[in-house]
């Protein structure tokens, strides 16, 4: 049997280049195609329906979104480099962002669900280590940031406000401060 000319990989790598610059609304077994330079059924024999190439390109973007996140600047520290990372992320890679924070192809259905996934182990223990305190310190810390920094991104992300990173740096930060604080009064 004939190896297969366009792989699975490669749909999902060209649907993730179409959702990076047009959005994940534009993926579909035709602009993929054009992406790949072939007729659509490559992509369709992968991927049966769009839904599961969809995906599949959350889960890379997923991955992508975490390595982003832990590119971790050592003169700003770990909580405020993970703060600024998910805001510039959101300013660098507006339909990415939309596409994880903002279409409902999240897989998990609750804040409480995504602070005890897999993907966040990494960036939690980072966090953790950092900031010396113990697992449901560091979550507590992590919710207050996460909500705040999100509220910066999505705001930025749909281009209603400008970034000015002095200010981000400033709030997240005072948010920081405040929520450690509040982690470390309520475990005395």
């Amino acid at each position: 049997m004939p190896k297969a000319r366009i792989t699975r990989e490669m749909v999902v790598d060209a649907a993730f280049d179409v959702t990076r610059a047009a959005g994940a609304e534009n993926v579909n077994a035709r602009t993929v195609s054009e992406k790949l330079s072939c007729s659509t059924q490559p992509v369709m024999y992968h991927f049966a329906r769009i839904e599961e190439l969809k995906r599949a390109v959350y889960q890379k973007a997923d991955l992508f979104h975490t390595e982003y996140l832990m590119n971790i600047d050592p003169g700003k520290g770990v909580m405020l480099s993970i703060g600024l990372n998910y805001i510039r992320f959101a300013i660098k890679e507006p339909n990415l962002f939309r596409f994880l924070f903002q279409s409902g192809f999240a897989v998990e259905a609750s804040l409480f669900e995504m602070i005890n996934s897999d993907e966040l182990k990494p960036l939690l223990a980072a966090m953790q280590n950092a900031m010396e305190m113990t697992e449901k310190q560091t979550k507590e810390v992590f919710t207050t940031i996460a909500l705040f920094a999100h509220g910066y991104a999505s705001i930025i992300a749909n281009n209603s406000l400008e970034y000015d990173e002095k200010t981000v740096a400033r709030d997240l930060t005072r948010a920081y401060r405040g929520a450690v604080l509040a982690a470390r009064e309520e475990n005395i």
